[in-house]
């Protein structure tokens, strides 16, 4: 069973003095289907949110997340302390998106 890794995007963490173990990073890229794709150019016209958008990137910060705590695990860590978020483009219909911060394990 695996531990829950604390993740935080502050440098400390109340309560617990630690040691730094190194960089972790957690990176996905995904892109939406074709449909999807006509949808948000239909949407680009009239303006608006586009929410099959908006849903890719809350779940890419998911996967973003889960991968950065599956790296701070296989370094031994307790937690991540001053975690952020990276994205970019990847052509007109792509996107990755990276989660990094610092792995620690508690010393007390």
């Amino acid at each position: 069973m695996t531990k829950e890794i604390l993740v935080a995007t502050t440098e400390k963490i109340p309560g617990h003095n630690y040691e730094v173990l190194g960089e972790v990073f957690g990176v996905t890229t995904q892109s939406k289907n074709v449909f999807s794709n006509i949808g948000a150019g239909l949407k680009n016209v009239v303006g608006g949110e586009i929410k099959a958008y908006t849903k890719m990137l809350h779940e890419s910060r998911e996967v973003a997340i889960a991968r950065l705590r599956e790296d701070a695990e296989a370094k031994g860590a307790d937690a991540v302390v001053m975690m952020r978020f990276d994205s970019g483009s990847i052509g007109t219909d792509m996107q990755s998106v990276v989660a990094y911060g610092t792995a620690v394990k508690f010393t007390d």
